[in-house]
């Protein structure tokens, strides 16, 4: 059985005879393992991914490895961030059910997890660099997003349980360690795995690495990600970590949450809307693309008042834990009390997230892990024209994220920056 065994890696070829026993596998997909039809899928940085499909069903069998599959076992990794990943899945179905896949099986000593499989759903990355405009993932995801960083924090926990989980997630430290140097201090130094379209944007990127601002913001938000445990958060929420029908969504590979600032999740994933809008240039093969800029911007703008609107909904109606207690406002009578708290609550998070969008934008172009939106650009040139003015855009918003009072001047600021030539 395994959870017995020391831990080995699966592979196509040993998957079926590894979990051939497995009461949860089997249940869900057919007791004969010998007709199992097993795929690898895993295209990410870190983990090994199968899809397993038998007589009754299908499923997905998701193993960490002890070293980041990116790069290889030159750089080690601890095996328990699928324990980590686990723990914050159950989280998040609880908090928003129906956001996640559904756990069939945990094994800590395999570092494995099975779960369902989605189908026909696809990675929303892919779904935008196509130029598909799904209806309903403003709403899903800044549902999502309220709801569990709502009902992850002292707003809503109990003190108790509130410090129990930031005290079982303080230890995904390797992970956190990850993001805290990858997002914030690797691309603004030529750090050894740092990589970038070059020679086209060698004076970019010497511009922003000695532009002193950019690194001080940079070093400001990495002290609140690091300080600020305010909720359980996703920790890698982007296009890539969504999966999506024209119909449904959901949040998938939650193995950095840790508890941190809200703002960390929102900015992360408006960053990767704002990266798609300005790849979609170099994705016009099959005609123009003006229709699909102009749908993402209105996503943007979709998502952040669904979530304002549904953590309000949240505040006034959840507001059960030690912050801001209904004992001093609402039960006083003081209900405009309680709504000026929101306010400065939202209003914080709205200043955090452009910081965090930001510089999200500029590791994605300059650090080790960049995403498809610009990769899949195989014209080098306007590759890198168009990372160009993402870059503009991402310092523009993290240095001068005090000053900006809207998402509709964050978004009249990126058309802007996208109609200009010569960058």
């Amino acid at each position: 059985m395994t959870g017995k065994l020391p831990f080995e890696a699966l592979s196509v070829e040993m998957l079926s005879t590894r979990l051939g026993t497995n009461e949860a596998l089997c249940a869900k997909i057919g007791k004969d393992a010998t007709q199992w039809k097993v795929r690898e899928v895993g295209d990410g940085n870190l983990n090994l991914v199968f899809v397993v499909e038998g007589a009754s069903g299908t499923a997905v069998v998701k193993q960490a490895l002890p070293y980041v599959r990116l790069v290889g076992d030159s750089w080690p990794l601890p095996l328990k961030r699928s324990f980590f990943e686990y723990h914050a899945l159950t989280r998040q179905e609880a908090r928003a059910p129906g956001s996640v896949p559904a756990i069939h099986h945990f094994d800590e000593a395999q570092a494995l997890i099975i779960m369902e499989y989605l189908s026909p759903h696809i990675i929303l990355r892919r779904a935008l660099i196509e130029g598909r405009q799904l209806p309903n993932i403003a709403r899903d995801i800044g549902v999502f997003m309220a709801r569990t960083l709502f009902r992850g924090s002292d707003l809503s926990m109990t003190a108790r349980d509130r410090k129990a989980d930031l005290a079982l997630f303080a230890d995904n430290v390797e992970l956190c360690d990850i993001t805290e140097n990858l997002v914030f201090s690797d691309p603004y130094f030529d750090a050894k795995m740092n990589r970038h379209t070059s020679p086209q944007l060698d004076a970019v990127v010497a511009e922003l690495r000695a532009d002193r601002d950019l690194k001080v913001e940079a070093q400001r938000l990495k002290h609140i990600f690091a300080s600020n445990a305010e909720t359980l958060l996703h920790g890698d929420l982007h296009s890539g970590s969504i999966m999506v029908t024209d119909t449904e969504t959901r949040m998938i590979d939650p193995e950095f949450a840790f508890y941190g600032p809200m703002a960390f999740d929102v900015g992360m994933l408006l960053a990767n809307f704002w990266m798609s809008f300005f790849s979609q240039r170099g994705h016009e093969q099959q005609g123009k693309r003006d229709a699909m800029r102009a749908y993402l911007l209105d996503v943007i703008v979709e998502t952040w008042a669904v979530f304002r609107a549904e953590f309000s909904h949240l505040w006034r109606t959840e507001r059960t834990g030690m912050l801001y207690q209904k004992s001093l406002f609402e039960d006083q009578g003081d209900r405009l009390g309680a709504e000026q708290a929101l306010d400065h609550v939202l209003h914080q998070i709205w200043t955090d997230l452009l910081g965090f969008a930001g510089i999200e934008v500029h590791r994605r172009i300059l650090g080790l892990a960049h995403n498809a939106d610009f990769e899949t650009i195989a014209d080098e040139d306007l590759r890198a024209s168009c990372e160009a003015k993402a870059l503009k855009f991402g310092r523009h918003i993290a240095v001068n994220r005090r000053q900006i009072h809207s998402i509709d001047e964050v978004n009249y600021l990126a058309a802007l920056i996208e109609q200009e030539s010569g960058i």
